[in-house]
This record gives structure tokens, C-alpha cells and sequence, in this order.
């Protein structure tokens, strides 16, 4: 199925990755460029495996104070008391 794309700025992007990459024409351009972004995508770490670490560091902290008042340790801090 064809694909139109009638945009100045994409146009001017799919000259810059002509004279960038070689490409000898503009639908060159841009499967290369597609083929390049799907397989950087790819290589990308997944949400799960970038949060994770995070999660775990928090999991390390362990459980609140029930007994602890925010108020009474913010207006310390404040020196509002």
C-alpha cells in the first residue's frame, strides 16, 4: 500500500538521511530510517526491566512507620514548632 506524506519538514528530514546514509532515493530514506528506529526500539530495555531496579531499592527501605508524623518532622524542619 503506498504511503503519502506531504510535509516540508519530513521531506527535508528525508533529504538529510539521503545525503547522510547514501540513499539514492527518498523511499531508500526512509526504510532504512524505519528499519533503524524499529530495531533501536527493539533494543531497548522493557518499562518492567527499567522500573525494576528502581522498585527493588525502594523494597530495600522496607516498610513505613505507622507510628511516624510528617507534620511534627516537617515542622522541624521547618523549625515551626
Amino acid at each position: 500500500m503506498p504511503l503519502y506524506i506531504r510535509d516540508e519538514t519530513v521531506d527535508e528530514l528525508v533529504e538529510q538521511v539521503m545525503r547522510a546514509t547514501g540513499a539514492r532515493t527518498k523511499t531508500e530514506a526512509v526504510r532504512q530510517a524505519l528499519r533503524d528506529a524499529l530495531e533501536n526500539s527493539r533494543n531497548q530495555p522493557s518499562l518492567h526491566d527499567r522500573v525494576k531496579p528502581l522498585q527493588d531499592r525502594v523494597a530495600a527501605l522496607g516498610t513505613a512507620d505507622p507510628g511516624f508524623d510528617m507534620k511534627a518532622f516537617t515542622d522541624d524542619l521547618w523549625e515551626e514548632r
